[in-house]
């Protein structure tokens, strides 16, 4: 029975790591080098989002269900340092060469449980979905 018990606690462990790990995953569109529709260029990874000249994100979690990532932001940000953001993201279809895009959902949050609650962005809407702008676009970069 002891030995039944520990094998339990084992798979259990091993499942809840499975799950935590799944939560920092990117989908696979999102990694890479991208310029978006200002000019703005990116690298993005499962751990973080760098908008070059800008800001740096760290990724605390993926959501590929929902289309939304919670981000803390960087401490030498120049503006928002320490605070969290909510990146909310749509693929698109036959607008090449952008193939997804974003919406800075919330950016100042106070946690990261703010964050993640906030409103959420409209993608039926990508026009004006993104608190009254639009989703900006992303291409990938070679």
């Amino acid at each position: 029975m002891k030995k039944l018990t520990i094998t339990l606690l084992f798979f259990s462990f091993a499942l809840f790591a499975l799950a935590q790990k799944a939560k920092t995953k990117a989908p696979d569109f999102a990694l890479g080098n991208f310029a978006d529709d200002y000019g703005i260029t990116y690298v993005i990874n499962d751990t973080l989002w760098i908008q070059n000249g800008y800001a740096k994100y760290h990724i605390i979690k993926w959501n590929p269900e929902q289309q939304y990532l919670v981000a803390k932001n960087d401490a030498n940000n120049k503006s928002d340092a320490n605070k969290y953001t909510r990146i909310d993201y749509m693929t698109f279809n036959a607008m090449e060469p952008w193939k997804w895009g974003f919406c800075l959902t919330v950016y100042n949050a106070e946690t990261d449980e703010i964050a993640e609650k906030s409103a959420l962005a409209d993608r039926k809407n990508p026009k004006k979905g993104c608190n009254g702008y639009p989703f900006s676009r992303m291409k990938k970069l070679k």
